[in-house]
């Protein structure tokens, strides 16, 4: 683990049993409220995607926490940034895609014209637990035509399975810090 990684993980606050007993919820605000951390958080993944290697073409950020990062790291790379929403919020023409939750399901949508087929696209959240929201994002974005190049997040939760289906399904992921248990 890297000494940025160590730094930030002092950042995250655990709070126990919530939203539900013997949950160990990971709070990222503290990283955000702190102007300096959030600085170094920001940075960490600026300089995996400033590379031209990596560097996508737009940054699509997860409702709701995802639009925290992944609109910021887009200003940071001079690239544009498209929010995929919970159902109901685009104005616009959308697409959607449902997904299976705990306990029933959810839909998240994208305009319709937010990427253009070809586009390269960072896909951001701030944690992965079990992968159904990132995994809904990353249809949609395909379903238009977009490719998919990472799946960027703050947490992986690696128990609880996602980023091990996320993998699975092709898509390669980058996370900063990991956390045992859920």
């Amino acid at each position: 683990m890297s000494a940025t990684s160590d730094f930030l993980r002092t950042h995250v606050r655990t709070v126990p049993d919530w939203p539900a007993p013997g949950v160990q919820f990971r709070d990222i605000t503290p990283l955000l409220q702190d102007a300096a951390v959030f600085r170094v958080l920001v940075e960490a993944f600026v300089q995996r995607y400033r590379a031209t290697s990596r560097r996508p073409g737009v940054v699509a950020g997860l409702d709701a926490r995802g639009f925290i990062l992944g609109a910021v790291l887009a200003y940071q790379l001079d690239v544009g940034f498209v929010p995929i929403r919970k159902k109901g919020k685009l104005p616009f023409t959308t697409v959607q895609e449902t997904y299976e939750l705990e306990y029933g399901s959810a839909t998240v949508e994208l305009h319709t014209d937010a990427v253009r087929p070809g586009d390269q696209v960072l896909l951001v959240d701030d944690l992965i637990a079990t992968g159904g929201t990132m995994m809904a994002g990353k249809k949609l974005l395909e379903k238009l035509g977009a490719h998919v190049t990472e799946g960027a997040a703050i947490v992986d939760l690696p128990e609880l399975g996602g980023s091990a289906r996320l993998r699975a399904s092709g898509l390669p992921l980058f996370t900063l810090l990991d956390f045992a248990g859920h």
